[in-house]
């Protein structure tokens, strides 16, 4: 009498939960991570002590404007509205480039799909890990405003609600824009220069402020629709449908990017 043994293939959650295991390992355990959290801890330094003392060239008068702007803005008339919370997303970016490029360089993406071939599970996981890591990033940011704020003696007065549901809202958004980025540095995989410039653009918002410049201030409700646009609607003025619109175009786009990913990733040669 034989007996046949039947092994069991792991589900989603199990595949999910290994790949999640190996990525945060890799990220806890290389000096990039801790390097990008120390950029982020010390833009906001650098913004409020570059700025002069007169009056004219005094770009920030609060210390949380170095978190986000008053109000939400759709075209940016001055670089005070532009420099805040929002450039974690460009370096968080540079990060993702080099997380991801290095699994090409090193090998590793071979040795993976050779035993693991789910490439939706490699998008997930990729784009939770940096989405992570770009949280941490808002986290060391605001830590690094606060000292900032304190050394250059400008004013703390703020909303604390609005304030931390713009903060909170960013930090959401951060699974967003990772998985934008693990998308575009899944198409440039073999050109990692041309990964990391584009992740750069992307991140700054120019493409999406040329746009704002074509169709005029009434493209505002519709550019807000797009993953910048919620950024920059998470400002000092935010309330609790701040936190829903940034939470529902996050998971939206998370959505589209992962899926647009995997079949990339499905239909080419990733090696």
């Amino acid at each position: 009498m034989s007996t046949e043994i039947k092994f069991k293939s792991p589900g989603f959650f199990e595949r999910l939960k290994g790949m999640l295991g190996v990525d945060f390992y890799r990220l806890f355990h290389t000096p990039m991570f801790y390097i990008f959290l120390g950029i982020a801890a010390v833009i906001p330094a650098l913004i409020l002590g570059t700025q002069g003392t007169d009056g004219a060239s005094i770009l920030y008068t609060n210390t949380w404007q170095i978190i986000a702007a008053d109000t939400p803005l759709y075209a940016v008339s001055s670089i005070a509205e532009y420099a805040n919370m929002n450039m974690v997303f460009i370096f968080g970016g540079i990060m993702v480039s080099i997380f991801i490029g290095h699994d090409y360089k090193s090998g590793y993406v071979k040795q993976l799909f050779t035993t693991h071939s789910k490439k939706k599970d490699y998008m997930m996981s990729k784009s939770l890990v940096c989405a992570f890591a770009m949280a941490c990033m808002c986290i060391t940011y605001t830590i690094g405003a606060t000292g900032a704020g304190l050394v250059a003696g400008t004013s703390f007065a703020v909303n604390a609600g609005s304030l931390l549901i713009a903060i909170v809202s960013k930090m959401i958004l951060s699974l967003g824009w990772a998985s934008l980025y693990t998308f575009l540095n899944v198409i440039f995989r073999r050109y990692f220069g041309i990964s990391i410039v584009s992740s750069f653009l992307i991140g700054t918002g120019l493409p999406i402020l040329a746009v704002g410049m074509i169709l005029g201030n009434a493209s505002g409700s519709v550019l807000n629709l797009f993953l910048y646009g919620a950024s920059v609607f998470a400002c000092l003025s935010a309330n609790p449908v701040t936190l829903l619109v940034c939470t529902a175009v996050s998971v939206i786009w998370a959505v589209i990017y992962n899926t647009a990913g995997s079949i990339v990733l499905a239909r080419s040669d990733v090696y």
